[in-house]
């Protein structure tokens, strides 16, 4: 169980990083919640304290390094630590390579990787000072195979993965370490309108379970849900051929 910590959950004002944070809050945790929308996290806060918890919220646009290193530092002039940072920010929308335009591509990189990498900058520094710390990731199945409809974005958040893999091996003696969570399809308002099959499909709910025991654990890697976890693992070791004929069934019929 996850109590007594402080935590910054980024990208929590809605779905699953308020679900999270949610969860958290009935384990007398100091929670700081950041997103763009301040009446959402004022909402969320007040349920947060409701529950045991004490909390914080820092608007922010994850997009500003400036801004993500702003937060990181006002949740440090409040709580003076942070001992575990959930990043949870990033969007899938549908992709068709042979019509989307080079800024929708890069804007969609910078949503699912730069994000990243904006928080993960100054918390290292900061755990680093600190001497310990766990920084976990939401990324996505989609992180290890070139989904049709969905290039850019698994494209964004295999970069993702290997950053992490990198960080975990390079920052192990500062006592950081490094968690890389990969859900499956999630029951989200964006997922239930982008069109593309959703199979083996997860409540937000369910999602955040999920999470929080991959934090409980520090997994280096957690996949979800079972299924389709091991179907992305299979996917890994099978021709090439085989599996871009089984992701053709998941390219909506017009497109």
């Amino acid at each position: 169980m996850i109590s007594n910590k402080t935590i910054l959950i980024a990208g929590a004002s809605s779905g699953i990083g308020r679900q999270v944070a949610l969860l958290l809050s009935h384990h007398n945790n100091r929670i700081i919640v950041s997103a763009r929308r301040q009446f959402e996290l004022d909402t969320l806060c007040k349920e947060i304290i409701t529950n045991g918890s004490q909390a914080m919220a820092i608007p922010c646009d994850a997009l500003s390094s400036e801004q993500a290193e702003d937060c990181v530092k006002q949740s440090i002039g409040e709580f003076k630590t942070i001992d575990i940072a959930l990043l949870n920010i990033g969007d899938g929308p549908v992709f068709n390579m042979s019509k989307t335009s080079v800024d929708e591509i890069h804007h969609n990189t910078q949503l699912n990787y730069g994000t990243l990498v904006n928080f993960l900058v100054p918390l290292i520094a900061q755990m680093k000072w600190q001497g310990h710390g766990l920084i976990a990731h939401t990324n996505s199945l989609a992180g290890f195979l070139g989904l049709p409809m969905q290039g850019p974005y698994s494209a964004a958040n295999a970069a993702g993965r290997i950053l992490m893999d990198s960080c975990r091996i390079e920052l192990k003696p500062f006592g950081i370490k490094f968690v890389s969570i990969y859900p499956g399809f999630i029951a989200t308002k964006r997922v239930k309108t982008d069109g593309i099959p959703s199979p083996f499909e997860i409540s937000e709910l369910d999602a955040a379970k999920h999470i929080i025991r991959a934090l409980e654990k520090e997994a280096a890697d957690y996949l979800f849900p079972f299924i389709t976890a091991n179907l992305v693992r299979l996917a890994k070791i099978l021709p090439k051929s085989l599996t871009n004929k089984l992701l053709t069934k998941l390219r909506p019929a017009h497109y």
